[in-house]
């Protein structure tokens, strides 16, 4: 960590890495210079950050949890934040051969010269590529071996909800919205530089610990019982919290980022400028990690909204306006916002898009509203699950008869493709639920010729293998193993191409199981996982989120070598049902829901029991709102009523 003396910029290794970047792939993507990039100077400011979103710049650099926590530091006099992402192979071993450091984009300085490393973790497959990036920064890979002079690594994102595979490799980890926390880490810090930095690294990490701002795994104790499952978490000193509780940000209008959106030179996989318009979603789909953790519903004002739109279109030059959240279509004025942004811009080149949408949210005139300048793409629909049975069990409130109407509808109106995406590894399903895909699809493709009038009617269907994830009814289940996901699939596929009239108007896409076991391996995980994390990097693991780059059998192998002393395997943390009594690696992280709650879904989802929408329904009392002190917000912003209601 630099002191409060270190007051000299570090020196950029831009010359160094302009020596390599011809002979590697897309040079672009690592000499930065994006419209509205910040550099500040290092001497004006006491406390440095480098954000890491762990995976390659194509993909991270439009990563609104990055593009937010950038602004928001920067924002601040006295505190700077700069940018890095996963080199691809071909650079790090340029890298290696001439000792360059892993540099950030802004103004490549080496990444080991700041105060924090923050990693936003969208995905646990991502944990392999930071333990590159510490490699090359040369930051010891444990956070024991690490000292005064190393930055402290903190983990954000979704997979931070269960930190506890890479507990040995960060110093802390923020549950939650990061906006506020990274503020209030950054003041403990200054003020900890501000007294001479009594005590060192151990004393600051303590006062992260005691401050309940973040978690810090070196000050918990994890005991085993003789079967291999966990006895209990506990602090190991005083005045440390129990339980550590996520942060939630309220009312977004006062949270207006980004402001000034990133304008990468090189191509992305978003090429557009996005606006969250709320957080959170209590659909309550049971297999959502993202819906879970993210409670409660807040929606950004119509008038706050548009205000980033315009000021965010006249700071970047985007053409496209992404409005995003869980369910966007699910926002309480999403009918007049789109309306009143297309008449906005109906005489530009700007096109509107929201992500998947939700079936029974789906209506012509928004989706009209959202093509008014010419621009129709295909629709993408997610209703998860084949059958109306695994529907009512994952708590997915659409019927075949909503989708049907839906689409046809949008056949009826000018439509030709249509994307649907499924899980495959649900809970109770059975061969039957995953063939019913192919009956649905080929429903879809009547009914579009026959509304229609035409033979160029598409139908795309997406498969996604199912991992069960921590803060969920489903983080008790046992997770489906990669071969009966894959016959599965291959009964599909057969079933989809047997189809003589529609079988060829059917696309099909798919994953093999291997890289959901690998993700269900990380997710559910404790400890003990960090072994195989560092095995399988050691072995040659970059990228897992790639399939030209996983390699199941390198991981196998990996988690073989290192659980062989342990008494567990990794059928143990994937394909093994979870006991009620059992205590989960993430059960001292609160994420507002209550254990007992998310229990009982589960019975409920083993019972095909449905619940609705507490945003327009009385309060099921899940416990976020009453727990972390927050309640749904409807834009304008009120307060919705929560009326705490009986199960039944």
């Amino acid at each position: 960590m630099t002191t409060t003396t270190n007051q000299v910029a570090p020196e950029s290794v831009f010359a160094q890495l302009e020596q390599v970047l011809p002979l590697v792939g897309k040079p672009i993507q690592y000499v930065g210079g994006e419209v509205n990039s910040v550099i500040k100077e290092w001497a004006g400011t006491s406390v440095r950050w480098v954000l890491m979103y762990p995976d390659a710049y194509e993909v991270g650099a439009p990563n609104q949890g990055v593009q937010i926590l950038y602004e928001v530091i920067n924002g601040v006099e006295d505190a700077l934040a700069e940018r890095t992402y996963a080199v691809w192979p071909d650079l790090e071993a340029l890298m290696r051969e001439r000792g360059i450091p892993q540099f950030t984009v802004d103004a490549h300085r080496p990444v080991r010269a700041f105060d924090v490393l923050g990693l936003s973790f969208a995905t646990e497959l991502g944990y392999t590529n930071m333990l590159t990036a510490l490699d090359l920064a040369g930051i010891p890979l444990h956070a024991g071996d690490r000292t005064d002079d190393d930055p402290l690594v903190i983990a954000g994102g979704h997979a931070a909800f269960n930190p506890e595979p890479i507990a040995d490799f960060i110093d802390a980890a923020v549950l939650g919205d990061g906006e506020q926390a990274a503020l209030t880490i950054t003041d403990l810090i200054r003020q900890f530089k501000a007294e001479g930095e009594p005590g060192g690294r151990p004393e600051l990490l303590l006062r992260l610990a005691q401050s309940g701002v973040a978690y810090v795994p070196s000050r918990y104790d994890v005991e085993y019982l003789p079967d291999g499952r966990i006895r209990r978490v506990v602090p190991n000193h005083a005045d440390i919290p129990w339980r550590v509780a996520k942060h939630t940000v309220m009312d977004l209008d006062d949270w207006d980022y980004p402001r000034a959106p990133l304008v990468p030179l090189a191509e992305t996989v978003h090429e557009r400028m996005s606006v969250e318009i709320f957080r959170g979603c209590t659909r309550g789909c049971r297999f959502c990690q993202a819906g879970m953790i993210t409670r409660p519903v807040r929606e950004r004002s119509k008038a706050g909204i548009e205000s980033m739109v315009e000021r965010g279109l006249s700071v970047t030059g985007f053409e496209e306006v992404g409005l995003l959240s869980l369910s966007s279509a699910d926002h309480s004025e999403i009918a007049p916002l789109t309306t009143s942004l297309a008449d906005c811009y109906t005489d530009s080149q700007v096109s509107l898009s929201l992500p998947s949408t939700r079936v029974d949210a789906f209506n012509v005139d928004l989706a009209n509203e959202l093509s008014r300048n010419g621009r129709r793409s295909g629709l993408t629909f997610a209703p998860e699950g084949g059958s109306e049975r695994l529907r009512r069990v994952i708590n997915k409130q659409v019927s075949e008869e909503d989708l049907i109407r839906t689409v046809t509808t949008a056949y009826a109106a000018g439509w030709r493709q249509v994307k649907l995406y499924f899980m495959c590894g649900l809970p109770t399903e059975t061969d039957e639920d995953v063939l019913q895909i192919a009956r649905m699809a080929a429903e879809v493709i009547r009914v579009g010729r026959e509304v229609s009038g035409r033979r160029d009617i598409r139908c795309t269907v997406s498969i996604g293998g199912f991992v069960p994830k921590p803060h969920t009814p489903f983080q008790w289940a046992a997770q489906l193993d990669h071969e009966t996901t894959d016959a599965r699939l291959a009964l599909l596929r057969d079933a989809i191409r047997a189809n003589r009239e529609y079988g060829k108007a059917i696309g099909l896409r798919y994953h093999d199981g291997k890289p959901g076991i690998v993700e269900g391996l990380l997710s559910r995980g404790d400890r003990r996982v960090g072994a195989v994390i560092e095995q399988a990097w050691r072995d040659g693991a970059r990228f897992d989120g790639w399939s030209e780059h996983f390699d199941y059998d390198l991981w196998m192998t990996a988690a073989d070598r290192a659980l062989v002393d342990t008494g567990v395997d990794v059928d143990w943390f994937t394909t093994r049902e979870r006991e009620h009594v059992e205590v989960l690696p993430w059960d001292h992280l609160d994420s507002g829901l209550d254990r007992e709650w998310l229990w009982e879904d589960w019975q409920d989802a083993r019972e095909e029991v449905e619940v609705e929408d507490c945003r327009w329904t009385p309060c099921f009392d899940c416990g976020v709102c009453d727990q972390m002190g927050t309640h749904i917000q409807i834009a304008p912003v009120t307060i919705a009523p929560a009326t705490i209601g009986v199960r039944e």
